[in-house]
This record gives C-alpha cells, sequence and structure tokens, in this order.
C-alpha cells in the first residue's frame, strides 16, 4: 500500500494494467451486478438538481426505474447508489445501436444540457474507494467482465492509474495525483 495524505493506494493501481475494450465487453459494469454505482453524499443533491435535465437523454425503462425509486436509492449497506431497472442495469444506462451500454448522464453532459460529467465512483471504475473514519482505501476492483480491458491495457502498457488519470484528479486532486505519479515511479524502480 501506498500512503498519500489520508489515503492507502493499492499497489494494483501501479502494477496491472487497464484499458476500458467497450467493443468486446459492451459496457457490461453498467448492466451487471446486485447494486447500483456507488454515490457520494453531495452527489444526491446533484442528481435531484439534473433530474430533468437529463430525463431527454434516457430510455423508457430508465424513466420508470426513476420515477418508481427516484433519482438515487439507499443500498442494503446504507450506504446511496443509483437505482436499477428491475435489478440489472443502472437506471440511468442507455444503449446504443450496437447494443453497448452507456451513460445517459454522460450522454447530457456531452451534450451541453448539463456540467456534471457523471457519479465519480463510474468515472473512477475500475478503483473503487472506500472510505473509513480516518482515511480512504483505494482499490483495484477485479472483474472478470473486465478481462477484455486488461488484455488491452497489457497490450497499450497502460497502468491502471494512469487510465483513471482524470478521474483520480477529480476526485482526490492535482497535488494528491502528482504525488501517486512520483510514487508510481519509486515503485517501478523498487521493482526493477
Amino acid at each position: 500500500m501506498i500512503q498519500i495524505d489520508k489515503t492507502l493506494v493499492s499497489e494494483d493501481l501501479i502494477d496491472q494494467a487497464f484499458v476500458c475494450d467497450l467493443s468486446r465487453c459492451k459496457g457490461a459494469c453498467c448492466v451487471q451486478g446486485a447494486y447500483g454505482a456507488p454515490l457520494e453524499e453531495e452527489e444526491t443533491k446533484k442528481l435531484e438538481e439534473i433530474a430533468e435535465a437529463v430525463r431527454p437523454f434516457l430510455n423508457e425503462k430508465g424513466l420508470k426505474a426513476l420515477d418508481e425509486q427516484g433519482p438515487y436509492v439507499k443500498g442494503v449497506d446504507g450506504d446511496w447508489e443509483t437505482p436499477l431497472v428491475n435489478g440489472e442495469e443502472c437506471a440511468y444506462t442507455i444503449f446504443d445501436e450496437k447494443g453497448t451500454a452507456l451513460c445517459g448522464i454522460e450522454k447530457a453532459h456531452q451534450a451541453g444540457a448539463i456540467d456534471w460529467l457523471k457519479p465519480v465512483s463510474c468515472h473512477l471504475y475500475p478503483v473503487r474507494v472506500t472510505q473509513y473514519s480516518s482515511f480512504a482505501a483505494v482499490n483495484y476492483h477485479r472483474w472478470d467482465i473486465c478481462d477484455p480491458a486488461c488484455q488491452l491495457g497489457d497490450e497499450l502498457q497502460m497502468p491502471i492509474y494512469k487510465f483513471v488519470k482524470k478521474a483520480l484528479i477529480r476526485r482526490f486532486g492535482e497535488q494528491w495525483y502528482a504525488e501517486l505519479e512520483e510514487a508510481a515511479e519509486a515503485f517501478k524502480l523498487k521493482g526493477s
């Protein structure tokens, strides 16, 4: 583990490779799983604020789920998360003509309808942040549906921390990321 400020970062972020390969996985992380995307407290307010602006970008199943459940729900663990459609895909998931799952919130952002990209947990994936009382654990979430992303990451020699650079900066800031880069270089030298 690498300590940066009040975070403990798994070395997996440095020595494991990853690049999303939507052509192969079809956005399965937005569809599979038993829970919605984790949300931070302030993101629940953001979802309320953007609710009407995002609606035109969503499909009927997602809209129905949002109408029934609201823009976010309390998960079984007591944390906030995005609602699901019939226990399957995230209510904000849309599908392109090839059946690839995409984010309706992100589409609304790209179209200029909202100024928010999407929940940070989605932006960070495959990185998951677990907040404890005195620190945050920053870990790589391994999931077999992401095997194509691991293969592409290996081919491109792209470590996870570089693949999710913008998301890590969004979550922790520029200075934190600069310290992570320094730690990554030291880690690589140590491993050589």
